[in-house]
């Protein structure tokens, strides 16, 4: 099972600047995960939280939960958030960042990220197809299938 995690205000996906974010909801994103997932050979669990202790939380104990690995998707966590960033090199599963928009075509102040350096990679700017895009990686590192 793969856990995937959106942190704060992916709630509010479809509503929130769709221009950027676009206008598929969180629940529809959801999913086209599980679906994704399904046709990689990857269950799907997804969680979203606009608490940074809670995604720190949920990082921790993945592997207890016997999870093969982590889509994180940190929203403006991603610029600052040293705990997530502490939380993600203490997990020894693979963890892939994800952004629906370029962050890097972006303001300057969300054109770095804080948890990048501890993932095996980032994947931006493709939308919902982000997230497919991680599932891919990680079907394909873990050899599933």
């Amino acid at each position: 099972m793969v856990l995937i995690l959106n942190g704060p205000n992916l709630n509010m996906l479809g509503r929130r600047e769709p221009e950027i974010y676009g206008r598929t909801t969180l629940e529809e994103l959801e999913e086209l995960c599980e679906a994704w997932g399904a046709e990689l050979g990857l269950g799907v669990v997804n969680r979203q939280s606009n608490y940074e202790g809670q995604l720190v939380e949920w990082i921790q104990g993945a592997e207890a939960e016997d999870f093969v690995g982590i889509l994180l998707n940190p929203g403006a966590l991603t610029h600052y958030s040293v705990a997530l960033l502490d939380a993600i090199k203490s997990q020894p599963l693979p963890v892939v960042e994800v952004h629906l928009s370029n962050i890097h075509a972006r303001e300057e102040f969300r054109r770095h990220s804080v948890t990048a350096q501890a993932a095996r990679g980032i994947i931006c700017g493709f939308g919902t197809l982000s997230y497919r895009l991680a599932l891919l990686y990680l079907a394909e590192v873990l050899e599933v299938g």
